[in-house]
């Protein structure tokens, strides 16, 4: 799995890219623990690209919501796919993290 940043006006979205699984879940902590230790606290991870979510995928984006929260913030996530969407759903964590359609989308309201 890849994690790319891109600064936007008001927030920092993280693509990530491939499947976010247990191999690559302490990697996703460490990306956005790095880009709050940078001052960057309100996060969007981009899941375009994300073609796969388990349960240490889905532990890491909660784990990370609190980090954000911890330090002032927000992490909301976008574009998420039909099998990532699906985990969201059965798990009812889309409650508590709302997928948004698009990484623009995810601070429009901000």
């Amino acid at each position: 799995m890849r994690f790319e940043l891109d600064n936007h006006p008001g927030f920092t979205a993280i693509a990530a890219k491939g499947r976010l699984n247990m191999v690559a879940a302490p990697e996703l902590r460490a990306t956005v623990d790095e880009a709050i230790a940078a001052g960057n606290r309100r996060i969007v991870i981009d899941l375009t690209e994300t073609e796969f979510l388990d349960s240490s995928g889905l532990g890491a984006l909660i784990g990370c919501l609190k980090s954000a929260r911890q330090a002032g913030g927000d992490l909301r996530i976008a574009n998420a796919g039909e099998q990532v969407l699906m985990v969201l759903k059965l798990t009812s964590i889309d409650r508590i993290l709302s997928p948004y359609p698009s990484v623009r989308d995810a601070y429009s309201d901000a």
